[in-house]
């Protein structure tokens, strides 16, 4: 009597996932069931460790190869040791709710083993299945499936446990049975379509950079008196954009008071800062974040609030470098200045008196910015390159360029 073989049973990994399109799906998964299924790029990519793998692997990662950019000696692996840090420092509470990682957009490279019908009528929630030994590449995000990797593989490293990482749910995004050439094309839109933003303004927007804290507590300590009412200085400061178009309200972005901030705090070597995050444990010698604060806040405020009028006519004192310039003359009113070039608050603003902060050639061309053959100034020079002459020229009326700002 032959014995009747069983019902075939579909087995593999089972996801509860959401179609969004007829080749694509979002969801979230466990970060075992990610490291599982995907294998590490890193390990990938090492020939030892790859030798030695099953085939399943050696072929993942040959089609990973396919669409994927290398790891070994490039700044994108460099980056997985301190992106694998943020998402611990995120997972174990130390940065509140401040913190994310985007989903990861992988591809399966062939047919589902199963999709089940709606699991809830309406509700476009659906079972899927992937059949054991079937490739799931990251196509964007493999920065991020790399740090999972290297925590869940030594979490105590990191300062977690497994306990802990078994709370997390990774999102995804998954295309289903592309060709390798959609698959390119999906990688390349997803790091070439898209427009980089500018590093000065993606550090204006990072809440836990010292110096961005700092330029959002002096802007919120001036007011400013509009037709008899005192408005908050935050309201003229734009945190979204790299320049101020000239139909908005706004008349500084917020980098160019990070940049004043800075240079206040480091003198002329806070140039070289402006586009890095600053952290408290690297302020200058003997000082603390609540003395540079103490100081740095006021010093800046009373500043802003006496050139009001200047500020809100968009003069020359709203450019990044002559903001960083200021800051620069400010850093020689601070406590832990060079003593041999410290100053006090009155010297300063005898230095500042007599200077035209208007946007004229005369006054600026040269200094801060170039005049062009219709004789507009153009002050896109940057921080780096202007901030150290308008300084030089603020701090010493006897130069050239002191004499030119002061229309000497």
């Amino acid at each position: 009597m032959p014995i009747t073989m069983p019902t075939a049973v579909i087995e593999g990994t089972q996801l509860t996932v959401m179609p969004f399109r007829t080749d694509a799906v979002i969801g979230t998964m466990s970060v075992a069931t990610l490291v599982q299924l995907v294998p590490s790029p890193r390990r990938e990519e090492d020939t030892k460790t790859l030798k030695a793998a099953s085939g399943a692997v050696r072929r993942h990662a040959e089609l990973r190869a396919l669409v994927q950019r290398a790891l070994k000696s490039t700044q994108k692996g460099k980056n997985v040791g301190s992106y694998a840090e943020y998402i611990a420092d995120g997972v174990n509470g130390g940065l509140g709710a401040g913190w994310s990682t985007p989903p990861i957009t992988f591809w399966h490279a062939g047919p589902l083993a199963a999709l089940s019908d709606e699991l809830l009528p309406g509700t476009a929630l659906r079972t899927m299945t992937i059949a054991p030994g079937t490739s799931v590449v990251a196509i964007d995000g493999e920065t991020q499936t790399t740090a999972w990797h290297e925590l869940y593989d030594d979490p105590e490293r990191f300062g977690l446990m497994y306990a802990e990482l078994a709370q997390v749910r990774v999102p995804f995004e998954l295309y289903v049975d592309l060709s390798v050439a959609d698959a390119r094309q999906i990688f390349y839109d997803r790091n070439v379509q898209g427009v980089a933003v500018a590093k000065n303004l993606a550090m204006s927007m990072d809440q836990r950079d010292f110096a961005t804290r700092l330029a959002h507590r002096v802007a919120e300590a001036v007011k400013v008196d509009i037709d008899g009412r005192l408005v908050p200085f935050t309201k003229f400061v734009n945190a979204t954009k790299r320049q101020v178009g000239k139909a908005e309200s706004e008349v500084v972005t917020l980098s160019a008071m990070r940049a004043l901030v800075i240079t206040a705090v480091y003198g002329k070597g806070g140039l070289s800062r402006s586009a890095e995050t600053v952290h408290e444990d690297e302020l200058p010698a003997a000082t603390t974040a609540e003395q540079v604060e103490q100081c740095v806040v006021p010093a800046l405020a009373r500043l802003i609030a006496a050139h009001a009028a200047h500020f809100l006519s968009r003069s020359a004192l709203t450019a990044p470098a002559v903001l960083a310039g200021l800051g620069i003359a400010v850093h020689h009113t601070t406590p832990w200045a060079d003593p041999s070039n410290a100053m006090s608050a009155d010297v300063l603003d005898r230095l500042l008196a007599g200077i035209h902060w208007e946007r004229e050639a005369r006054y600026w061309d040269g200094v801060a910015a170039k005049a062009g053959a219709s004789g507009r100034l153009n002050f896109s020079g940057g921080v780096k390159d202007s901030g150290g002459r308008v300084a030089d020229a603020l701090l010493y009326p006897g130069t050239e360029a002191g004499r030119r700002i002061r229309g000497q």
